[in-house]
């Protein structure tokens, strides 16, 4: 007697060549995978800027390439079209559930679950709307927020599972969208822990090259602006440079560009030595973060970001590396704290970020490199391994 196939349709809001679906979606779609009855598909819908094929290496993941269009009300219009293509390709290929990654996807998620009656799930739960308010990047009166918003609260009502990524996500839902759900899970954003491990620890290859040798060196490893902190960073590179003197090197792992890098060095009068500047394809993100001795995470402490989860925290404690990290951030601030592992910036100041420099020069002083990883690396074997994700899934799509 053969098992019914369980076929999914994902819904997400990045582009395939995001490192938010290449680190961030479809490793937890290839354990989605493994729970699901033999034959099964998962279909990933991506948004495209160009038109592209995406060859998938894992058959059992097709992936939908939809036009991207900003968020806003025309993109509205334009999602009228791929509703009614998805719409099909529900009803065509006998989907199951309608799984979105983040309530943006979950917009046209809910809609589709509502259309078609499909089973919904809303991954990587946490808030998005106001989120955008608190950064400066919308105005609370505006049409993107209180769309955005309405439908956060439908999918929350709608959707069989949530999968937050901070346990206080609760509270948030029942505060925010006056409901509560049993069927909740907390996820945070895991890593490869075998990517990411002791191996990739002071390349010699690579300190040499980007002449490393006997340096304190910050990493920083994503974008500037946005959710992001940009003046106080390189501000916080400034008194590092100035404790450490020559010593020092920031080396930032960045898309933006060399220019604007260049600039926000000089504003801050940062020496044109100080910092170095990469970047570099996620398989070779290990060995470049490997180089440092410790990180920054500068995400705007805003309110909403205690609900978020930095991907980059796991990937540095699964290198042992001392995290400075703004305040109130996931859970991670107060694990930070609590296992005196890095440094929590309480303001964005000079005062404080001397402080926190001293405390990480402290740790440096007081522990070796290998040390500080077999002290760093459980808490990411603890809080950020894949078996988290693996057991979640398994208990919503795993065979009965």
């Amino acid at each position: 007697m053969s098992t019914k196939k369980n076929n999914i349709l994902v819904i997400t809001s990045w582009c395939y060549n995001d490192a938010l679906i290449q680190t961030y979606t479809l490793p937890y779609l290839k354990i989605i995978s493994k729970k699901l009855p033999e034959g099964s598909k998962i279909y990933l819908v991506t948004l495209d800027k160009d038109k592209t094929k995406n060859a998938l290496s894992d058959s059992g993941i097709k992936n939908i390439s939809l036009p991207y269009t900003p968020f806003g009300l025309f993109a509205i219009f334009k999602w009228i079209k791929n509703i009614i293509q998805l719409y099909v390709l529900v009803q065509s290929k006998n989907i199951s559930t309608i799984h979105a990654w983040c309530t943006p996807s979950g917009m046209i998620a809910s809609i589709l679950s509502v259309l078609t009656g499909k089973t919904l799930i809303i991954d990587s739960y946490e808030p998005h709307a106001e989120a955008m308010v608190e950064n400066g990047e919308w105005k609370r009166d505006s049409n993107a927020y209180k769309l955005l918003f309405k439908f956060e609260k439908l999918q929350t009502k709608r959707a069989k599972y949530l999968i937050a990524t901070t346990e206080g996500m609760k509270n948030y839902s029942k505060n925010k969208y006056n409901h509560t759900k049993d069927n909740f899970f907390v996820k945070p954003a895991c890593v490869d822990l075998q990517l990411f491990s002791e191996g990739n620890i002071k390349n010699k290859k690579l300190l040499s090259e980007l002449k490393l040798e006997n340096k304190t060196v910050c990493v920083y490893a994503g974008k500037f602006g946005g959710i992001y902190l940009d003046k106080e960073v390189f501000d916080f590179i400034k008194e590092a440079e100035k404790y450490w003197g020559a010593a020092f090197r920031a080396l930032i792992l960045s898309s933006n560009s060399s220019d604007y890098i260049k600039q926000m060095a000089a504003n801050a009068g940062i020496n044109e030595n100080t910092i170095i500047h990469k970047f570099v394809s996620h398989d070779q993100i290990p060995d470049y973060m490997g180089l440092a001795d410790f990180a920054i995470t500068p995400v705007k402490p805003v309110p909403t970001k205690r609900y978020c989860t930095p991907i980059k925290d796991g990937e540095y404690w699964a290198l042992g590396l001392p995290v400075v990290i703004t305040a109130n951030i996931s859970d991670d601030s107060d694990i930070i704290s609590t296992y005196k592992i890095g440094s929590v910036l309480e303001n964005l100041n000079t005062e404080t970020y001397l402080q926190s420099i001293k405390e990480i020069d402290n740790l440096l002083k007081n522990n070796t490199r290998i040390e500080l990883y077999n002290k760093i690396r459980p808490i990411a074997e603890k809080y950020r391994n894949f078996e988290i994700a693996a057991r979640i899934y398994s208990e919503i799509y795993g065979k009965k």
